[in-house]
């Protein structure tokens, strides 16, 4: 009964899961992602200890068209670049992440940029450019069948969707993600204050 008990209670802190039939096993730790500070993924994994990498899925310019279009504030004449990647830890998919940027400002980032690079870094050494604020919603969905396959999931697996829009300090919007990221990896978190009355 105390065995039983204890095994509960891990599966309770998702540390343990459990499976009719089969019987009791270890969890995979899931990653934290904290909402309240604007890091890049390369700067989240570094920050917890994992080695971060990325898969080039297509690199392109595009004509400004549709959410990123609407969120970067482009008129239908200019034109955007789209970034498609799958974000790796230690070698395991964790996301599918869309950037739309506007060509503007990095004309050259298609000749430049390749899968081992840091794309807020380069923006802002290359270009000038410092990612310092963000609009950031979270929703749960399940996997599509292309983010299936390139997470290596199951179609119809919970995952969280990011839909991010990143501005410089004077407040223009530079950058406009998309994420889909496994939902057995990772967990939100955040602090929350209470007001106080009167």
């Amino acid at each position: 009964m105390t065995a039983r008990q204890a095994l509960k209670n891990l599966c309770s802190r998702g540390v343990a899961y459990s499976t009719r039939g089969k019987g009791t096993f270890v969890a995979e730790t899931k990653l934290e992602k904290n909402v309240r500070r604007v890091r890049s993924f390369s700067e989240e994994m570094a920050a917890r200890g994992s080695r971060s990498a990325s898969k080039i899925i297509s690199l392109e310019i595009l004509p400004a068209r549709g959410e990123a279009a609407e969120a970067l504030r482009l008129p239908a004449e200019e034109k955007m670049i789209r970034l498609r990647r799958v974000r790796l830890a230690d070698s395991v998919p964790l996301g599918v992440e869309s950037s739309c940027l506007p060509l503007r400002l990095c004309p050259d980032l298609t000749g430049k940029f390749h899968g081992s690079m840091s794309l807020y870094r380069m923006l802002f050494e290359v270009y000038g450019v410092r990612i310092m604020l963000a609009d950031e919603v979270v929703e749960a969905a399940l996997a599509r069948a292309e983010e299936a396959r390139l997470l290596r999931i199951p179609k119809g697996s919970p995952v969280f969707v990011f839909t991010r829009t990143s501005y410089v300090l004077n407040g223009q919007a530079v950058e406009y993600v998309r994420s889909t990221f496994r939902g057995d990896r990772y967990r939100i978190t955040n602090r929350l204050r209470r007001q106080s009355e009167g």
